[in-house]
């Protein structure tokens, strides 16, 4: 019975007290193309933890501004990563992303993900460096991701 109580207690203060353990990863010009793509998938594929949500804003954080303005505000976002368009990447069960094309200002990756249902589906994830006066400068940040194409089941 202590012990129950005791790890309750262990995993409240480690999910609700620890201010970092939710904290979004903000772009920097440190984070090569490829860490891009692993952050917002990671993100993705535990969409509502730590909380609701949570997997969609940490891709927004690393989407292009470009790409912010036609598919924001990040409640349009959420919208759309919940359509079905998108919604196979929410809470994923596994992913691969393959490196294709990299230059100096563009990287181009095909991801693999196995949905929740056991389907696979490949996208063209595309991400670029940023080039403007702000903090994203030289950052590396999603410009596209292409419509998935279903690879069928795994069963």
């Amino acid at each position: 019975m202590k012990t129950k109580i005791f790890l309750k207690i262990f995993f409240f203060i480690l999910i609700f007290l620890n201010p970092t353990f939710a904290e979004i990863i903000k772009p920097n010009s440190s984070i090569d193309p490829s860490q891009v793509v692993k952050i917002q998938l990671s993100a993705l594929m535990k969409n509502d933890f730590p909380n609701k949500d949570g997997g969609i804003e940490q891709t927004w954080e690393f989407a292009h501004p470009n790409n912010q303005k036609i598919t924001g505000p990040i409640e349009r976002f959420k919208y759309m990563m919940k359509s079905d368009s998108y919604s196979m990447l929410l809470n994923h069960t596994s992913h691969e992303i393959e490196e294709v094309y990299l230059s100096k200002e563009v990287a181009t990756f095909e991801v693999t993900v196995l949905d929740k249902e056991k389907k696979y589906y490949k996208f063209k994830w595309q991400v670029e460096k940023y080039k403007g006066e702000s903090a994203l400068n030289d950052c590396w940040l999603t410009t596209a991701v292409s419509q998935p194409i279903s690879m069928g089941s795994s069963i």
